[in-house]
């Protein structure tokens, strides 16, 4: 294995190197995937002098396939289902609803605990500079892409620091630019690419939103 990354901080500080066009710009927001995109979230917010927040998303798995999407949801009641997989897989409403209430439950958990009294995330007409740890599969960042385009942002920059070749080239059709520092062929576990991959907690999650005023 060569050129890993020593931590989540590492990455993010060597992400937001290659997204300096964006520093100090109007209406720019850095959105994190938590847990473990909130400390590479937090170098890159820093360095590019943007606000912090996280997209709190929910996929609803397909019974059986979990990284199989059949929607997403996320705050503030908004939510997408990708009919072609519903469709084809002969899905009952009953079981959508099942799976995402129960999704919507861990959901505003996460929020609370995150965000507590912080208003609703408002990505209308703003940059947006949506960051994770890696993507495997991409259901996760898919899902949280369709959210934010829901929402009518300005413009969709993703930045991750690996995800797998072929998900890269796909996915740079789904949004505006992607910043990507690794795109290996073949991709089986974003913590390779790590030397420390450890657990990003709650309680460091919301001890970097307080850096950020939440």
């Amino acid at each position: 294995m060569v050129n890993r990354f020593r931590n989540r901080t590492e990455a993010g500080r060597l992400l937001a190197k290659n997204l300096t066009g964006y520093a100090n710009g109007e209406n720019l927001l850095v959105l994190a995937l938590p847990r473990g995109g909130v400390p590479v979230a937090f170098e890159v917010a820093k360095a590019l002098n943007a606000p912090l927040d996280i997209c709190i998303v929910r996929k609803l798995g397909v019974p059986g396939q979990k990284e199989l999407a059949m929607g997403a949801i996320a705050s503030g009641g908004i939510g997408v289902l990708n009919y072609d997989v519903i469709n084809t897989l002969g899905i009952d409403k009953e079981v959508i609803q099942v799976i995402a209430v129960e999704e919507l439950q861990e959901l505003q958990r996460r929020d609370r605990t995150y965000r507590g009294d912080a208003p609703p995330l408002n990505v209308k007409n703003k940059t947006v500079i949506l960051i994770d740890d890696g993507i495997a599969t991409g259901s996760t960042i898919r899902a949280a892409i369709a959210i934010l385009k829901k929402q009518q942002p300005t413009k969709i920059v993703l930045g991750v620091p690996v995800a797998p070749a072929s998900t890269y080239r796909e996915l740079k059709s789904e949004v505006d630019e992607i910043v990507c520092l690794q795109t290996p062929e073949f991709l089986t576990a974003i913590g390779l690419w790590y030397e420390d991959f450890s657990q990003t907690t709650d309680d460091e999650v919301r001890e970097i939103l307080t850096n950020f005023g939440f």
